[in-house]
């Protein structure tokens, strides 16, 4: 059975963002405007979409209300995303890590070992932080808000410049890539 994947690029901020839908929900938030041909973008429509069709279109994402809550985190708003109808395609490893950044409040950060500990995995740190950096929904998930534990940024899918201004934009000023440890989660 072919699935529609609704898909639509805005400018926010000073980037295009891509927003991806199924039927059920959001699926997936790209930096800058995605091709739907890109091989890692086909490939991971394949593995959990099968069949598909591809329907560029901006009315789901305002139903959702992706549009307007994302316009107004940008404008540097307070913003809860709780409202948004997900579909997380993952495994229920990564949906349990991605939904423990949910309960990260606008304007605070944690750490990996925090998250790990948040979602009932106090073991599982790397797995965490691997996990999270394959959030397909960044800025709904806020993974920009997990920091390494030396209080500095670790990485972000994005880059961590990218990350930095999110976490500007919601009043975190004092976090910073000098110092940046990999892998000090």
């Amino acid at each position: 059975m072919t699935q529609n994947i609704f898909h639509h690029t805005l400018k926010l901020g000073n980037r295009l963002w891509t927003l991806w839908a199924s039927g059920k929900g959001l699926i997936r938030v790209s930096y800058g405007q995605v091709q739907p041909e890109e091989p890692a973008l086909a490939a991971w429509l394949n593995r959990y979409a099968g069949s598909y069709r591809l329907i560029e279109g901006e009315q789901i994402f305002i139903e959702l209300g992706a549009v307007r809550l994302l316009e107004e985190y940008f404008r540097g708003h307070k913003v809860s995303f709780g409202s948004i109808l997900l579909d997380l395609w993952g495994t229920p490893f990564q949906q349990e890590v991605w939904n423990g950044l949910a309960a990260i409040p606008h304007g605070e950060v944690t750490t990996y070992k925090e998250l790990a500990i948040l979602i009932g995995r106090p073991q599982a740190v790397r797995a965490v932080g691997t996990a999270n950096g394959q959030n397909p929904l960044p800025v709904i998930l806020p993974c920009h808000r997990i920091i390494g534990a030396n209080g500095t940024l670790t990485g972000y899918r994005g880059g961590l410049k990218l990350k930095q201004e999110l976490l500007e934009l919601e009043g975190i000023g004092n976090v910073k890539a000098v110092g940046h440890e990999r892998f000090a989660f």
